[in-house]
């Protein structure tokens, strides 16, 4: 009877192992438009959920239909124009993978760097809601570090471009039941109608330790906090500094409201 080779079990490990590697990358590339029209699909909902448009009844179907009042576009952050669809397609940029890439991001100085994003992309996508022409709302994606993490979301303005219409975080890894409560619809519609700018166009957005005991007019400028969850806030309001002012969209925010003014 032949002697069993000593490498034979480490030989049939190895096939084994190259098997399934083979077909684990196979189900990954397979696999892959699935993921990214589902990726698509959950941006669109976010999307619509932060400008009011999504309501509890509404299909997956019925998305892309909502969605086609919607026109992404894309900006020079530093001079807030828009750039040609020609230069770069709304449809294919990938603004996440923009901030890791030199030509496309650079380095934020601490001191400037109040949201804790490191790098800040050139360009952003920016989502223009339209209602027989005119503008009716404008969905910006905003994104800065919580406690734990870094929270990213949407928030809608009003075509007034400083009253919030609607806010949507849709990804973090804050503490849940505490800051994780950003995600919380109730907190979230606590944001409607306050206002980003005060009247000599600086950001006086805040968030409250606790409950809210502002009157008058600073209530429009003041947002209940979370619970048990300051520093989750003080993210919350720090990115909130930082997206509206002159590094993130004000310059764009300015130009918009000019042409918005010249077309009136």
């Amino acid at each position: 009877m032949a002697k069993e080779s000593f490498f034979k079990p480490f030989y049939s490990v190895l096939v084994l192992a190259f098997v399934c590697s083979f077909l684990v990358s196979l189900a990954s590339v397979g696999l892959r438009p699935l993921q990214e029209s589902n990726r698509a699909l959950e941006r669109k909902k976010n999307i619509l959920l932060a400008a009011g448009l999504l309501h509890g009844d509404t299909k997956d179907k019925d998305i892309d239909t909502l969605f086609a009042q919607v026109e992404p576009r894309i900006i020079d952050l530093a001079t807030g124009a828009f750039v040609s669809p020609k230069v770069i397609d709304p449809k294919t940029f990938d603004q996440s993978a923009s901030t890791n890439d030199p030509q496309l991001s650079q380095p934020l100085p601490k001191d400037k760097d109040i949201a804790g994003l490191r790098r800040l992309e050139k360009y952003s996508l920016v989502y223009l809601v339209m209602d027989k022409g005119k503008l009716k709302e404008i969905v910006l994606p905003i994104r800065g570090k919580g406690l734990w993490s870094t929270m990213y979301g949407y928030v809608a303005l009003d075509s007034d471009l400083r009253t919030i219409d609607g806010l949507a975080f849709y990804e973090h890894g804050e503490t849940p039941g505490l800051g994780g409560e950003i995600e919380n619809p109730a907190w979230e519609a606590g944001w409607q109608g306050k206002k980003i700018y005060n009247d000599q166009g600086k950001v006086a957005l805040k968030v409250a330790k606790g409950a809210s005991k502002a009157t008058g007019k600073a209530a429009s400028y003041e947002v209940d906090g979370l619970s048990g969850a300051t520093l989750t806030g003080n993210g919350v309001q720090r990115l909130f500094h930082f997206w509206f002012a002159g590094q993130g969209f004000k310059p764009f925010l300015e130009r918009l409201r000019s042409e918005e003014g010249k077309n009136g």
